[in-house]
C-alpha cells in the first residue's frame, strides 16, 4: 500500500511540474533566444541625464505578459547608457522604466522588430 501511495504521489508531482512548465512563459515573457532562430540585438538607450532606467521587460509578442526584469540583478542603465539584448529575430515587446519609490514608478512601452544581424535601439525620453 505505501509503494502505490509513494507511486501515485510521484506520479502526481511529476504531473503538476510538466503542467507547469509551459506556464513559465506567461511569468517570464518567454525565452530571449529560441533555439534554430536568426538573432539580432535590441539596445535601449537611457538619454536622460538624471534618471536611470531600473527595470527592463522583453517578451515575445505572443505572450501573454510583459514578463520580469530582463536586466541583471542590481544593474540599472545610467543617466546617457545603454544595454543591449540579444533576441530571436521576429515581433517583442518591450517595457522600461523607473522605480521612484516603493509606490511610484515611471515607464514606457514599445512593440519593435527585431531583424537578424541588427541592432533596433530604443531610447528613453
Amino acid at each position: 500500500m505505501k509503494t502505490l501511495l509513494r507511486a501515485a504521489a510521484a506520479a502526481t508531482i511529476i504531473g503538476l511540474a510538466g503542467g507547469l512548465g509551459g506556464c513559465a512563459s506567461l511569468i517570464t515573457g518567454g525565452e530571449l533566444i529560441r533555439p534554430g532562430e536568426p538573432t539580432g540585438g535590441l539596445e535601449i538607450r537611457n538619454v536622460s541625464r538624471t534618471n536611470s532606467i531600473d527595470v527592463v521587460l522583453v517578451s515575445d509578442c505572443s505572450a501573454s505578459t510583459y514578463g520580469l526584469n530582463r536586466l541583471p540583478s542590481g544593474y540599472r542603465i545610467p543617466p546617457g547608457g545603454s544595454y543591449t539584448f540579444t533576441l530571436s529575430a521576429g515581433c517583442w515587446d518591450v517595457g522600461a522604466g523607473e522605480v521612484l519609490s516603493q509606490n511610484t514608478w515611471t515607464e514606457g512601452y514599445a512593440k519593435v522588430t527585431v531583424v537578424p544581424g541588427r541592432t533596433t535601439t530604443l531610447q528613453s525620453r
